[in-house]
């Protein structure tokens, strides 16, 4: 079964076949999916190996986790893979796992130079020698996530982000706020956090409030480091009547920690967090919600427009909204 069979089927041109299968962006949306839905129904496979020896591509996009066991990484994850199946190249998964990862197996050993045409970065920060060794190999690259020096990304504007958390702690009229975030556990995510702490004072500031040293934690960016942030919170001392927690997983460890200190959620201390979880939305919490899955769709098509001949262009920031559930109130009078 070849393209021949699919152009009689669809009433196209072989070459547009052969566009719609590769996933051009010359092509309409509504013609690749005719193409595809067809080629499946007539069981084509494409020849990877044939493709590559015609065009010098691998038809593979190299992917860059730091760890894959994030809620994050996996939802970006999903959608590269799905934006790129869709163009029809495999993805190529690259796991540093964690900071005793080895990285060298990535970067200085040549596999991303001669087994992809692209790559996409997840929330890495990158030295200088592994950012010469990606220069070498001149593939488009992006970052999901925080900004990496030298590389552009896509992601949400984090200061904006912490900015609307505060705005909505302040309009229900908290004034004693605490903060939870910290690095990863992982040690690799680094730009995120810093960009979301400041973002949290700054927004404090700009309505003429404080932050007390004590109120501002290390949740680790994870369940476990949030329910022991709560715990340090709530385990005596001066009380805040809120918590902006800068991911989801450190919010629903600290709303477990409250619960557990004893304390009503919100009417004791209200708890909001970033990200958009699918648990958030199952426990009530509010939340800054992005989407990393779409993010990981727009990479994809990104490197892969550069693949084409297109030229590399800024992305502007992902979009984020205010989610508000359960978990947020007026402080008690």
């Amino acid at each position: 079964m070849g393209i021949q069979e699919i152009a009689t089927v669809t009433g196209l041109s072989k070459s547009t076949v052969s566009r719609a299968l590769r996933g051009m962006s010359t092509v309409a949306d509504s013609t690749i999916d005719q193409v595809r839905r067809v080629a499946d129904e007539l069981g084509y496979v494409p020849s990877s190996a044939a493709a590559g020896l015609a065009t010098g591509r691998q038809r593979a996009v190299g992917v860059v986790v730091p760890v894959i066991d994030r809620w994050f990484y996996v939802k970006a994850l999903g959608g590269v893979d799905a934006e790129l199946r869709r163009a029809g190249y495999d993805l190529v998964l690259y796991n540093l796992g964690g900071p005793g990862g080895d990285r060298d197996r990535a970067f200085r050993r040549s596999m991303l130079r001669h087994r992809v045409d692209a790559l996409v970065l997840l929330s890495l920060v990158l030295d200088e020698t592994e950012r010469a060794e990606l220069e070498l190999a001149r593939h488009p690259m992006i970052v999901i996530g925080g900004p990496a020096a030298g590389l552009r990304n896509i992601g949400v504007d984090d200061v904006v982000v912490a900015g609307i958390a505060v705005d909505h702690l302040c309009g229900l009229g908290h004034r004693d706020v605490a903060y939870v975030g910290g690095q990863d556990e992982a040690g690799m995510n680094v730009a995120v956090p810093w960009l979301r702490r400041d973002g949290f004072v700054d927004a404090m500031a700009a309505r003429g409030l404080g932050v007390r040293d004590e109120w501002v934690l290390d949740g680790r960016f994870s369940f476990a480091g949030g329910v022991d942030a709560g715990a340090a919170l709530f385990g005596g001392g001066p009380r805040p009547t809120a918590v902006f927690c800068a991911s989801d997983e450190m919010a629903l460890g600290v709303v477990l920690a409250a619960r557990r200190a004893g304390l009503a959620v919100p009417e004791d201390v209200s708890v909001i967090g970033i990200d958009g979880h699918e648990y958030g939305e199952v426990v009530g919490l509010t939340t800054v919600a992005q989407d990393p899955e779409a993010q990981g769709r727009t990479a994809a098509r990104a490197v892969l427009a550069e693949v084409d001949g297109a030229a590399a262009r800024a992305l502007p920031a992902a979009p984020a909204h205010l989610v508000v559930r359960a978990t947020t109130g007026p402080p008690r009078a």
